[in-house]
């Protein structure tokens, strides 16, 4: 059974698509940080860098999106070459095609597209294709002749998979709305100021049903009752041959909670992913790639070493290809299968990881095996990654993933320590509030016993836990009363 989930919550709308209770694709949206991908803007080029063979583009975003030559249109004709063909102050229409990553601007180009259930319109291009998923030449033909007669001239059009079993009346309707739409976002170009947004795309959930929904879903189950109306209307052409497709939840709970499948959001975040016959994945993600371990686990096999190294790789191979889509990982990816000797085992493993990648909607590429046996992939970005709508960066750390050691802090405080009872006042006692874990290292290891009896020897010198204080942070007091205030479990430090 294939379900689709739509979690709308006070924050985010949050959606899944669930086979048989697995999770096999999940996006999520914030309400105060939507997708920028698929808006069309009114731009006004602030700089031209011939040398970059760019242009930046003021789209009223806080950072200039980034026109490459290659994505520039001039009388429906796309511009390569030397020649830019835009100077600075000029007016774009221009489409998101890539969300802001880190500090970059968005991606942008000239060659706008507007996506449909069954066909995406390309106004500026004349060209017409049909999904490659459609083997069924005898139907690519009908939908190309179709195509051919009802499409406005310099228009151009792609027929997604669904149209296989749509009817040629439902992709001249969805054409229609298409094409009105791209005729009033010309009319607001004319008429609107640079920088304006003449087009936004749809929520995730409306995309989520536009681009999932194919004769194999069951259900579309919805706890928002306005989004649930929303359906209805846009899709009434499938509500009339079926009326049960969708469902609205009103038991006012989470959908993911409900379904059971909060665990397996919460693992799409982790560093180490389990395989069901005990290996691991270890994901580690830089600013320029990411990279995936494969990893035996508990796993030891039945025969020998080369069938236990074979049988982890395929198993890693499809739950790779899973983690991809779930996490949304785009970009230079390079896997580390577990070696392997034998080169029909290689192949077969590449074999199996193709064939979980070709499940996927966005374009993937597996480039072979490098001289070091790395295994070499890349994935279409668009959107970000999901862990960036899922995590913030850490308060603690500032993003680095790791704190220092409690060693290392104690070495810090020693230096604090000698500046304070060397600073030229008179100090009789000091307080030094630290983390637990700090605490524990200094008076079960005494680490700064040989300063303690040489450094400040006439100093009295007490520490104490703070369950509140970050392991990096500690405070130190000095305190010349003749009676101490100390907290229980404070301890001298000798």
């Amino acid at each position: 059974m294939k379900n689709i989930l739509i979690d709308a919550q006070f924050s985010s709308t949050q959606v899944c698509i669930v086979e048989d209770g697995v999770l096999v694709e999940f996006w999520v949206e914030r309400r105060d940080s939507a997708h920028l991908v698929g808006n069309i803007y009114k731009g006004k080029v602030k700089n031209v860098l011939p040398g970059m063979q760019a242009s930046f583009v003021n789209i009223g975003l806080e950072r200039n999106g980034f026109l490459y030559a290659g994505d520039i249109v001039v009388d429906g004709e796309a511009v390569s070459g030397a020649a830019l063909n835009v100077k600075a102050g000029d007016k774009v229409l221009c489409q998101v095609i890539k969300d802001q990553f880190g500090g970059k601007g968005a991606r942008l180009t000239m060659n706008v597209t507007l996506a449909g259930r069954v066909l995406v319109l390309m106004p500026q291009v004349d060209y017409i294709g049909v999904s490659r998923k459609i083997v069924d030449e005898e139907r690519r033909a009908q939908l190309t002749d179709y195509l051919a007669s009802i499409l406005p001239d310099k228009c151009g059009c792609i027929m997604r998979t669904q149209s296989e079993h749509c009817t040629l009346d439902e992709i001249k309707s969805e054409l229609d709305e298409l094409y009105a739409r791209w005729l009033k976002i010309k009319r607001n170009f004319l008429e609107k100021p640079a920088p304006s947004l003449l087009h936004k795309e749809e929520s995730v959930a409306v995309r989520a049903v536009r681009d999932m929904l194919r004769d194999d879903v069951d259900k579309v189950i919805i706890n928002d009752r306005s989004l649930y109306e929303e359906f209805k209307g846009a899709f009434h052409y499938i509500l009339a041959d079926r009326p049960e497709l969708f469902e609205l939840d009103e038991s006012n709970r989470s959908l993911i909670r409900k379904f059971n499948l909060s665990e397996q959001v919460a693992r799409l975040v982790k560093r180490k992913v389990p395989l069901p016959n005990g290996g691991n994945l270890v994901i580690d993600r830089t600013e320029a790639l990411t990279v995936i371990d494969v990893n035996t686990g508990k796993y030891v096999g039945e025969s020998n070493l080369e069938q236990t190294v074979f049988e982890t790789n395929c198993i890693a191979a499809e739950e790779i290809a899973r983690q991809v889509r779930l996490r949304n990982i785009s970009g230079i990816i390079v896997i580390d299968f577990i070696d392997m000797n034998e080169p029909k085992h290689t192949d077969k493993v590449l074999e199996v990881l193709k064939s979980w990648l070709a499940k996927d909607r966005i374009k993937t590429s597996v480039l072979g095996v490098t001289s070091l046996g790395l295994v070499e992939m890349t994935r279409k970005k668009t959107r970000s990654m999901i862990e960036s709508a899922l995590l913030q960066e850490c308060p603690y750390c500032g993003g680095e993933g790791h704190v220092f050691s409690d060693e290392y802090v104690i070495g810090f405080i020693r230096e604090r320590l000698r500046d304070v009872i060397e600073s030229g006042n008179e100090v009789k006692a000091v307080k030094v509030t630290v983390a637990p874990s700090v605490f524990t290292k200094l008076t079960a290891h005494r680490y700064l016993t040989r300063e303690s009896a040489t450094l400040w020897r006439d100093v009295t010198v007490y520490v104490i836990a703070d369950p509140n204080k970050h392991v990096e942070t500690f405070d130190i007091t000095v305190d010349n009363s003749d009676i101490l205030s100390l907290p229980d479990g404070a301890r001298l430090l000798c």
